[in-house]
């Protein structure tokens, strides 16, 4: 059985991960749409993957390929992840409307963390508290 990441954006981009297979293995694969949500949205979903399993799976058919290509590429530019393995393949899959076979491509990404990652992921963090630290000093000078 192949897992779905499961995604739901609310105010706070709550995400729910349903990635167990039958077996219990975790999986970490990613199937992106075209049109669904946005690439920030997928990028940020395949950094908190890496962060739980340390590589992630980008799978995409026909015309969602472009944005599937475009997460990998700002994923590596920023050094979040290295590629690891790319692959192709055709499916087969019925016209909704007609009814008959149509071919569709399918490309698949493997990323893996880049070596910069657990710094990028602790600068993150080190800012953050650093804003935190400055914002409380700066309401107790007010009182």
């Amino acid at each position: 059985m192949e897992a779905v990441v499961v995604a739901e954006e609310g105010p706070r981009s709550v995400i729910a991960l349903e990635n167990v297979s039958k077996n219990g293995v975790l999986n970490n694969r990613i199937q992106v749409s075209s049109s669904k949500k946005p690439v920030r949205f997928y990028v940020n979903l395949a950094k908190k993957i890496m962060n739980q399993h340390n590589e992630v799976v980008l799978s995409a058919l026909g015309r969602a390929i472009g944005t599937v290509v475009s997460i990998s590429e700002i994923l590596k530019s920023d050094g979040w992840a290295t590629e690891k393995k790319i692959s192709t393949s055709t499916i087969e899959s019925k016209a909704e409307n007609k009814g008959r076979l149509i071919h569709k491509a399918r490309l698949e990404i493997l990323l893996g963390r880049g070596e910069n990652f657990d710094d990028l992921v602790n600068g993150g963090k080190k800012e953050e508290s650093s804003q935190e630290q400055t914002n409380l000093i700066s309401e107790i000078q007010e009182n």
